[in-house]
């Protein structure tokens, strides 16, 4: 089953697995309390670029349970076309993770996925949201990770997004709880013909190799020599990098009291992604990234923490300060 919701056609369009997320608040083992909402690499990006102004489209699958019911509801509430997503009729549930807070910063996360109906998503669910010639697809090394039909579905979105001249942005995202890193680089590779944008952390840039490099500019020359336009690598507390065949830039992180990571990469592609969208040079995409970044690490939840347009200048305002 499949419901539609009419509305203009979205600048960007993303997919994957959104799931219900139980947060506790203290050790699990402890019956600490839980707080529910949802989270997906995917869904994460499109709500921050929701916030950001941006029209954007999300196509994925959930059960046809009251998790899955969430998982639809909160994304409208964020602004975000679901008229793709599709109900999955077969018995298979929405999936769920557990985050538990144990050390600072350091959260464990354990997820229920297996046999999910995000874990069944596939071509057919994907390629007509890409009908109504949005300028961005969005992906995650995340997807193809899910099952056999899921990585097709990656396969088959960014090949219709390159012949439909739709710029493709592919965040590695390596989930090693999901699959090794031999499958990831096995899957993830055939898709780097179809990427113009590639984002990718300092340990996740090597999967995209075909064989070890000597070093981080050896690896993205050779990424950007297999047609890759721009390369973005996140480097955490350390800002980010991105390189295009005109040169590099880098930027440093905003300084800020980090509260929960989780997130935070999410952020930094919605951030990066909106600053493209506008026009923006990279300078300032990388300061939007690493901008949405900071809100993400200095509020809990994966994505509720992350700004508005018109708030993106708060980090800006002098300390303490209430703004009335």
């Amino acid at each position: 089953m499949t419901t539609r919701d009419h509305q203009a056609p979205p600048e960007v369009v993303t997919f994957g697995e959104t799931m219900a997320a139980l947060r506790a608040h203290g050790a699990l083992r402890l019956g600490g309390s839980l707080g529910l909402s949802v989270a997906g690499a995917e869904s994460n990006v499109a709500i921050g670029l929701a916030r950001l102004g941006h029209r954007v489209r999300w196509a994925g699958r959930v059960g046809a349970d009251e998790l899955g019911a969430l998982v639809r509801r909160t994304l409208r509430a964020e602004g975000i076309d679901t008229g793709h997503a599709v109900t999955d009729d077969t018995g298979r549930p929405t999936g769920l993770l557990l985050t538990e807070p144990r050390l600072g910063t350091l959260t464990r996360v354990n997820y229920y996925r297996a046999g999910s109906a995000g874990s069944a998503l596939s071509p057919a669910d994907v390629l007509p949201a890409l009908a109504s010639g949005p300028r961005l697809l969005h992906l995650t090394g995340i997807t193809p990770a899910l099952s056999a039909s899921a990585a097709e579905t990656a396969l088959a979105a960014v090949t219709a997004a390159g012949a439909a001249d739709i710029t493709v942005c592919l965040d590695v995202n390596y989930r090693s709880r999901l699959w090794t890193s031999d499958r990831a680089r096995t899957a993830l590779r055939p898709l780097l013909a179809h990427t113009d944008l590639l984002i990718a952390s300092e340990d996740e840039l090597p999967l995209m190799l075909e064989r070890p490099a000597a070093g981080e500019a050896q690896a993205v020359h050779s990424i950007l020599a297999a047609g890759v336009n721009e390369v973005v690598i996140k480097r955490g507390a350390r800002g980010a990098t991105a390189f295009t065949a005109d040169g590099t830039t880098d930027c440093p992180a905003r300084e800020v009291g980090a509260v929960d990571l989780v997130g935070a990469g999410d952020a930094f592609v919605a951030g990066y992604l909106s600053g493209r969208l506008d026009g923006a040079d990279m300078p300032a995409r990388l300061h939007r990234a690493v901008t949405t970044a900071a809100f993400a690490v200095a509020t809990r939840g994966d994505w509720e923490g992350l700004p508005t347009r018109d708030e993106l200048g708060l980090f800006d305002q002098p300390e303490g300060m209430t703004i009335r």
